[in-house]
């Protein structure tokens, strides 16, 4: 029963009993003081007269005092019960005569879509992926009002229950290509055993905050079983400890012998503070820089005179031993550690996982958790500097922030910058906006949940294997070109147009990495490219 309902419940409940005394009072007196007896229904309509104001003049006037102030009260409670019906009825139903009608089911015809069970900043990331390889999708909403906003701002939304078999119908789930389910671990399986009700065959995807339920959920029928929150904190982990991520987690190796990596320039490291062309990697590894982040902002291709600063990621690509190469630089060139010189603040399921990773390579840290629990060294709040210095992040070299409040984690990054200018702080947020505020605040690294999670569940969704990387801060695809058909990569002028690097292309089943401005774009090629949000996007657009 909704606000409005329960109002009106209120409201009648009140008017009734009101009309009710009343009329035994009236009755009661005309037979007591006025010497007037009148029956019931006599005095009942005397009172409606009197509390419509529709008139009672056929018993007018009283004698007696009692009578005359129990007319004064009528009149009065009359008046008043006439005004709060107005709030009650007429302004609500006024309201929704002018307010936007969100539909509670999809239009006929609707097929092979995806259904996203409700809106959040990790949905928002899923719908741009759909929307991006042309893919439909209906929003399941219960919230009223968040399904007129969302309506208003331009998405495919219904407004009903996701865990009602009777009311998910109308997404029209027996057609749909997938359901996924991103409320909570509960409200998760409920979702999943509606839509196993619903239809046997449709692709359910769930994703899970705590990674001990997935079992459950696959119990109820999930047919895929997502859990983002472990593959975030174990990259944040790899990319603090040595400075490069080369895991493409379950993605795609491109070809036998060819993969792509992230380095972060730690502070401290020989490669800060220098430009690219002096730097050596190439001369010293083989790998080749496709492009990096300049304080969040990538950039493809990376001018040679550019200087690395302290933060700045670089994107390679190269085979596998220049990969190794890579990681056995000098220590000082990537990352050398001592002991305590890692704070971890959080501990819930993204900073186990960070801890579990650098325990695995036997590389210390200190936990900040705002409560104690087992695993938890200091005990206090993120922006706490008492807490922050009993933990050593004034000696520290890194810290990781794996808080779920992005508004703590990016006022935490400026207490740390303010303690330790030299700290590398690598952080999780858990939207996709908060990542620019963070690298203003003073992080090196940043991964949004809703990137991640969003990214993970495109490709559980689509089945495809498009999306290559899902745990980097750029996008790398798969994708064809026949806009590029009969083009060199010179001709096509791919990263002036769209911003994007052509790394490789796969040709007859095998992957070629010597893709230089002379290379011919052919029928049925399979290019590797790797850019932002909206050079992948524009690269579809104009050549996909």
């Amino acid at each position: 029963m909704d606000r409005w309902q329960r109002r009106t419940g209120y409201y009648l409940v009140v008017l009734t009993a009101l009309i009710i005394a009343f009329t035994f009072a009236y009755q009661y007196g005309m037979a007591t003081f006025e010497n007037r007896p009148r029956g019931f229904l006599r005095s009942l309509q005397i009172v409606v007269e009197t509390f419509t104001t529709t008139g009672f003049g056929s018993d007018a006037p009283w004698e007696t005092t009692f009578m005359n102030v129990l007319i004064i009260a009528m009149d009065t409670v009359g008046t008043v019960m006439i005004f709060l019906a107005l709030p009650v009825f007429l302004f609500p139903a006024m309201q929704d005569i002018l307010s936007t009608t969100v539909p509670t089911s999809v239009e006929n015809g609707l097929s092979d879509h995806v259904v996203i069970a409700t809106f959040s900043a990790r949905a928002d990331t899923l719908i741009s992926e759909l929307e991006d390889r042309g893919v439909d999708y209906v929003l399941v909403e219960p919230d009223r009002e968040q399904a007129i906003t969302l309506q208003e701002n331009g998405y495919n939304v219904i407004n009903t229950e996701p865990d009602s078999v009777d009311r998910l119908r109308g997404a029209n789930v027996a057609d749909a290509r997938a359901v996924v389910a991103d409320v909570s671990d509960q409200v998760d399986t409920s979702i999943v055993l509606t839509a196993r009700e619903i239809s046997e065959d449709v692709r359910v995807v769930s994703v899970v905050e705590d990674p001990d339920s997935t079992r459950y959920h696959e119990l109820a029928g999930a047919d895929a079983v997502l859990s983002p929150r472990p593959l975030l904190g174990e990259r944040l982990a790899e990319v603090i400890s040595t400075g490069v991520t080369t895991e493409l987690g379950d993605g795609i190796k491109l070809g036998e012998d060819f993969e792509i990596a992230e380095l972060l320039v730690h502070h401290g490291s020989p490669l800060a503070e220098t430009k690219l062309a002096a730097s050596g990697l190439r001369e010293r590894t083989g790998i080749n820089v496709i492009g990096a982040w300049f304080r969040g902002e990538f950039q493809t291709p990376v001018d040679p005179e550019k200087t690395l600063e302290a933060g700045t990621v670089l994107l390679v690509s190269g085979r596998e031993n220049q990969l190794e190469r890579l990681e056995r630089l000098p220590k000082s060139a990537v990352r050398e550690f001592e002991r305590g010189e890692t704070v971890i603040v959080g501990h819930g399921h993204v900073g186990q996982a960070i801890t579990s990773a650098l325990a695995a390579n036997n590389q210390p840290y200190t936990v900040l958790n705002r409560n104690d629990a087992p695993g938890v060294d200091v005990v206090g709040e993120a922006s706490d500097e008492s807490a922050l210095r009993a933990a050593g992040i004034e000696d520290a070299r890194s810290v990781i922030l794996a808080i779920p409040d992005d508004t703590e984690t990016e006022f935490s990054t400026l207490v740390m910058r303010d303690l330790n200018r030299d700290l590398d702080i690598a952080a999780r947020t858990e939207e996709e906006e908060a990542v620019q505020k963070m690298y203003r605040a003073g992080a090196n690294y940043v991964l949004s949940l809703a990137r991640v999670t969003g990214q993970m569940t495109a490709s559980a969704v689509l089945d495809d294997e498009t999306v290559i990387s899902m745990d980097t801060q750029v996008n790398i695809r798969r994708t064809e070109a026949p806009g590029m058909v009969g083009q060199t990569l010179a001709e096509a002028d791919v990263r002036t147009r769209t911003g994007c690097t052509v790394i490789a292309v796969e040709r007859d089943g095998k992957v070629r990495t010597d893709v230089g401005p002379d290379f011919h774009i052919q029928t049925g090629d399979q290019l590797v490219i790797a850019g932002s949000d909206e050079g992948t996007k524009r690269f579809r657009e104009l050549l996909g």
